[in-house]
């Protein structure tokens, strides 16, 4: 599912509720900020960039890269976030949530095209690894406030 199958003012909401701003990049230009290359998403500071063909997982991906961080830290990033594996297990995990709330896309759907684009998780697909492997990643996201509990969180 990709950027151009949903309704933009969703998509531009959800991620203003975490201080990011979504910029629409037209299509066959250079996404700023891509880590993968095109059509993928592009971060640059508060800054996400995507195109009408940039998927869904990508965007909320690189979105919740930034949303981990704390200010200071999301104001230097320019296409890589980090490459700490605490921070990238959350970031996988609140992507996951964040899709439940994007309307037309759900949690399911973006677990199915995350394992069809590729991640990969020692229990074999990243729905049991959300179920049944990611207690840290939520404990993280918890302590940082970004989750309102481990209940609120658990699948």
């Amino acid at each position: 599912m990709c950027v151009g199958d949903i309704q933009w003012d969703d998509a531009v909401a959800l991620l203003a509720r975490h201080g990011l701003r979504l910029n629409h990049v037209a299509a066959g230009e250079t996404i700023p900020g891509s880590y993968w290359g095109e059509p993928e998403a592009g971060i640059i500071a508060n800054d996400v960039y995507v195109r009408d063909d940039t998927p869904i997982h990508s965007m909320l991906h690189e979105s919740c890269h930034l949303i981990v961080l704390p200010p200071e830290r999301r104001a230097q990033v320019h296409t890589d976030a980090t490459d700490s594996v605490p921070e990238e297990d959350a970031t996988c995990y609140l992507q996951i949530v964040l899709a439940g709330q994007l309307p037309g896309v759900g949690s399911a759907r973006l677990m199915a095209d995350m394992d069809a684009w590729g991640y990969t998780y020692r229990l074999g697909s990243t729905q049991a690894w959300f179920e049944q492997d990611a207690d840290d990643a939520r404990r993280w996201l918890v302590e940082r406030a970004l989750l309102p509990s481990l209940e609120a969180a658990a699948p």
